[in-house]
């Protein structure tokens, strides 16, 4: 055996060298491999993606940046994430929205989401859709109640189901049942929106958060019962009865990185030249496939919904169209929609009447940060705008309240002065009792009868007691007009145009310092000059059911707006009020009108809002209120309190016996707010934050905001997984053993030579 061995090493030496070459790059591919293995495995990070993905174990360590992590039995999983995507189409005075919600559970559990997320008041939302893998249901409206029960039971027998509700016109709730572990939903509505228009401009407003609200106490009152049994009992009062479907928890933004990735697409499809397209709130790009087209998206990518978007355009003529008419036919009925604006006050030749201004500016826990700030320069702003024949007064509310004067004074460098310095003093603090603000400032005082009585009210609006606030305004209103100041990156528009509707004034928003002094010269021009009154709409051969049914007074550099059924679209429309002391008309031929999108819908939700409107005002009782609301409503399949939008997937993927989560998501902090001037001083994230989390993870890096620490959860920048500790021992030992093995050849081939 010896001699054969030798024998053999000595007529191929090639070959022993060439088992060894063999070897040792065998070992180094092997190992490359492995390591590119590993690289792969830590490096990669979870998208959104319909695919199935089961979550693992974590720990506080292992967690990706931007991570909510709930902590179970000592071990951490990730919570659901919600993502969404807005599209907005403008085709002239209208525009047509779908918003579409991402709901995607990496944990193990069988869960159910419910989210409660904000949308424009004016907005008339119609449609439902549920995406689940490759299968679309459609929703129904049904009666609210009857579509709850449906829900219920599908959620009980282990189906998909969705359901859409209105908690306030601007607040909405999308509960989304039976999410199973890995598994993405999405959901899809869509609402029918009129644009809106200020002078020369164009404009659309996306909420995007729902700022937390401030809910006044219950009051409860009480009486002894007597022995005689009279029956006097206790009865119990609460100002905001479904205060818990109107409050989502909210993350503090130092403590937790932004959730709710939003991406945002609008086609601007005005029917005119464009000129200037702006966008202040948020950067973004524009593309320009002609004159009157223009598309807009988000240039940072998907964004946190943390502030309103806001989108404002301008004709490239000097003026924009003074008239605008448009018809759309729907079954055996013609829906009209007009825009008229009637002339400046300049042409009217008036001269301006002596005032009496009372101020109120919202100083309470939820306008602290930016927005203190902006209220401060605004009222400021107002206050330098005063005449010497005015007189004012100034009003600063939380959950306190206190008037500057006892009664209005001249508005004298001195009062003004005083006035300035108590503003600049005001500190953000406390709640939000706007209730009694609104009284205050609505107490008219003997004066002078002469002076038109104005209210500038500056505040977020971020109450729950909206209604009481609407019953004040309409039982104290008298001679006043009350405009609506909205502060801040999110405020409440439902309240602030309600409240100016029912106080016969206007609504301007200021979201940035920079707004100031152009939003506040704005509102200055409509106090200062007469509103168009006594206006009215005469049909010459139509039968009409126009709304609004009272028309309201128009100021300077707004349209009036009027929407109407027709039975037939033939003849014109006169519409004629006086600007100041004069006379003004205006007659339009319908046959002129051009076809519209969507008018049906709006008309509907402008009349359900008569309806409201009239019984705040005591025009209708209540039941007849709901009884107009809930048909038009299922007339033209539109959501309201009433009414809901319900989706169930008829086959059931629950299986019998597993269990449901119920997880609430969360919402982020509006832009500008203090977090511990809302919720007092930094605590621990609240236990319901556990089952939620949103991150924009398939946007590029540099598209995504950076996150910040989660608020219990500290990531050590030496913190190495046990998975990764195996495999690379798994390394070694698959290195060690090739050594050996080359090794030992090595010797063997030295020995034989």
């Amino acid at each position: 055996m010896d001699t054969y061995d030798t024998m053999d090493s000595n007529e191929h030496p090639w070959l022993g060298r060439l088992i060894v070459v063999g070897l040792f790059l065998l070992a180094q591919g092997i190992a490359v491999m492995l390591v590119a293995f590993v690289a792969l495995l830590v490096s990669l990070e979870p998208g959104w993606s319909a695919t199935t993905e089961q979550a693992s174990l974590l720990q506080p360590g292992d967690a990706k940046s931007g991570s909510l992590l709930l902590k179970e039995d000592g071990a951490y999983t990730e919570a659901i994430r919600l993502g969404i995507d807005v599209d907005i189409t403008v085709s002239g005075p209208t525009l047509r929205a779908r918003v579409t919600q991402i709901f995607r559970n990496p944990t193990k559990d069988w869960v159910e989401a419910t989210y409660v997320y904000p949308l424009p008041a004016g907005g008339a939302v119609d449609s439902l859709k549920m995406v689940v893998g490759n299968r679309v249901i459609v929703g129904d409206i049904k009666e609210r109640q009857q579509a709850r029960v449906i829900y219920e039971e599908a959620r009980r027998a282990g189906q998909k189901a969705a359901l859409t509700e209105q908690e306030r016109p601007n607040i909405f709730t999308n509960s989304v049942a039976n999410i199973g572990p890995g598994e993405t939903v999405l959901v899809q509505i869509e609402y029918q929106e009129p644009v809106h228009q200020s002078g020369n401009e164009y404009s659309l407003r996306l909420p995007l958060v729902v700022g937390p609200r401030y809910n006044p106490a219950p009051i409860v009152q009480s009486v002894d019962f007597r022995n005689d049994g009279s029956g006097w009992g206790a009865t119990n009062s609460d100002p905001v009865p479904d205060r818990d479907r109107i409050s989502s928890p909210v993350l503090d933004p130092a403590r937790n990185a932004p959730v709710n990735p939003t991406s945002i697409t609008v086609r601007l499809n005005a029917g005119f030249a464009l000129g200037e397209v702006k966008s202040v709130h948020h950067n973004f790009k524009v593309e320009s496939p002609d004159n009157t087209t223009r598309i807009v998206t988000l240039a940072d990518g998907a964004v946190p919904a943390d502030r309103d978007f806001e989108l404002t355009w301008k004709p490239a003529a000097v003026k924009a169209p003074s008239v605008g008419l448009f018809r759309e036919r729907v079954g055996d009925a013609d829906y009209l929609l007009a825009f008229v604006t009637p002339p400046a006050a300049e042409q009217a030749m008036q001269k301006p009447r002596p005032r009496e201004v009372v101020f109120v500016i919202d100083n309470s826990g939820s306008m602290g940060g930016t927005s203190i700030v902006q209220a401060k320069a605004s009222l400021a702003y107002a206050l330098s705008r005063l005449q010497p024949t005015d007189r004012f007064n100034v009003i600063r509310f939380d959950d306190t309240m206190d008037v500057l004067f006892p009664v209005s004074v001249a508005a004298d460098a001195e009062r003004v002065g005083e006035a300035t310095a108590f503003v600049s003093a005001l500190q953000a603090r406390g709640g939000t009792e706007m209730v009694p603000a609104m009284r205050a400032a609505l107490t008219d005082k003997p004066g002078d009868a002469s002076m038109v009585r104005q209210v500038v009210f500056l505040t977020d609006g971020a109450i729950g007691n909206e209604q009481q606030l609407f019953e004040t305004i309409t039982a104290m209103r008298g001679r006043s007009r009350v405009f609506m100041v909205g502060i801040g990156s999110a405020p409440n528009t439902y309240l602030m145009t309600r409240a100016a509707e029912l106080g016969r004034g206007a609504f301007t928003h200021i979201g940035s310092v920079e707004q100031v002094e152009e939003r506040m010269r704005g509102l200055f021009a409509k106090l200062e000059n007469p509103a168009v009154t006594g206006l009215s709409a005469k049909f010459s051969e139509a039968k009409a059911d126009v709304t609004p049914t009272i028309i309201p007074d128009v100021y300077r550099d707004e349209p009036l707006v009027l929407a109407a059924k027709l039975d037939t679209l033939a003849g014109s429309v006169e519409i004629k009020g006086r600007v100041g002391d004069r006379p003004w008309s205006v007659t339009l031929p319908l046959q002129n009108a051009a076809e519209g999108k969507g008018l049906s819908k709006l008309w509907a939700k402008r009349k359900i809002d008569d309806a409201e409107v009239a019984r705040t005002l005591r025009e209708m009782t209540p039941e007849d209120s709901d009884k107009a609301i809930l048909a038009l409503a299922l007339d033209h399949q539109i959501v309201t309190r009433l009414t809901s939008l319900v989706a169930v997937d008829k086959t059931p993927s629950r299986p019998e016996g597993e269990p449901l989560k119920p997880s609430e998501l969360p919402i982020n902090l509006p832009a500008g707010w203090d977090f511990a001037k809302v919720f007092g001083e930094r605590q621990q994230v609240p236990a319901q934050l556990r089952e939620r989390h949103a991150d924009a993870r398939n946007q590029p890096a540099t598209r995504r905001p950076t996150p910040a620490a989660p608020d219990t959860i500290r990531l050590p920048k030496t913190a190495t997984s046990a998975e990764l500790k195996m495999t690379a021992g798994l390394i070694l030992i698959v290195l060690a053993l090739f050594l050996f093995v080359f090794n030992r050849r090595q010797t063997l081939l030295t020995d034989a030579a």
